[in-house]
């Protein structure tokens, strides 16, 4: 079976658990797998090592991958913001390392019937987790024209985010939009290319499918979670891959780092003591190689942040 991805920052990761005894681990975005088998290699003290993921074609690969692992690990289907649940289930509360791998994989973006990228044809879908009953195509043909503005403007960052929702509301009223290519298309016309070279649809597909997936909620609920089942002295290490994912994992590491509840307010602000809950091991990102990011592209947006529980 030949495994369509590249694991990105992969000996970053490894290097900041090598000196950690791994028990029990857990991968909450399996993908590949490949995450998961250079810890396993890496960790042979590993007793269990949980994988967690929505995409049934990504876990047939991983699980194929791992068979050599099949007794000590452990493939759950579903979203890793149901940590806690799972781990219930398993009756653990505490494990020993919990790594995450944001944002959609290389190997989701090279499906066409997954409809992520403006460059192959496929349905306006962006579903990881295909029970999902919201769809891209449905947000673009059948949302208000505000709700969909929001979605252009908070999770795409796209400048231009009410002249697009205007443009497709006007124009799914005669041409309702079914495949990538064709929204990608009508796009490309309606917004000019940015000073970057950037294809004008790029912001619009990364606010969908962010939309679609509810990918920074599932964050903002994960972490802390994540945190809170870590054991004294386990790790935990996220990779993101854009500034939306990356803002939420800096901000609430460095919350869960801190002595204080609240920093608000102008001067003499609150400020209410709390247990610090981790300590940050990268003070900044860790970012991929020169040699790392022309071997593969997509990894240049990628950013690594390590904390460690107290």
């Amino acid at each position: 079976m030949t495994i369509p991805h590249t694991s990105v920052l992969l000996e970053e990761m490894l290097h900041f658990f090598k000196d950690s005894h791994l028990r029990l681990f857990v991968d909450a975005t399996l993908g590949a797998g490949g995450h998961s088998e250079a810890f396993l290699k890496a960790h042979p003290e590993i007793e269990l090592l949980i994988g967690i993921d929505q995409d049934p074609a990504a876990r047939a690969i991983a699980e194929h991958r791992l068979a050599p692992w099949s007794k000590k690990v452990k493939i759950i289907a579903g979203n890793f913001s149901h940590l806690s649940d799972y781990l219930q289930e398993l009756n653990i509360e505490n494990v020993d390392g919990i790594i995450f791998d944001l944002g959609v994989s290389s190997m989701q973006l090279d499906q066409a019937e997954k409809g992520f990228s403006f460059m192959r044809e496929g349905p306006l879908d962006m579903r990881m987790d295909p029970t999902n009953p919201l769809t891209a195509a449905e947000i673009i043909n059948t949302w208000s024209e505000g709700d969909m503005a929001r979605v252009f403007r908070d999770y795409g960052e796209e400048k231009k985010w009410r002249y697009a929702a205007q443009a497709i509301v006007k124009e799914r009223q005669i041409h309702p939009f079914t495949t990538t290519v064709q929204l990608a298309d009508f796009l490309r016309k309606k917004l000019y290319t940015n000073k970057k070279g950037i294809h004008p649809a790029t912001l619009i597909f990364q606010g969908l499918r962010i939309c679609v997936n509810g990918e920074l909620q599932a964050i903002e609920k994960a972490l802390p979670t994540a945190i809170a089942h870590l054991a004294p002295g386990g790790r935990l290490g996220v990779i993101s891959f854009h500034s939306l994912e990356d803002r939420i994992v800096k901000n609430l590491t460095r919350f869960a780092a801190s002595d204080k509840m609240d920093t608000s307010g102008i001067g003499g602000g609150l400020f209410l003591d709390k247990d610090p809950e981790v300590s940050l091991i990268t003070r900044k990102p860790v970012e991929p190689s020169d040699e790392e990011m022309a071997k593969n592209p997509r990894s240049r947006s990628a950013k690594l942040r390590v904390v460690e529980k107290r």
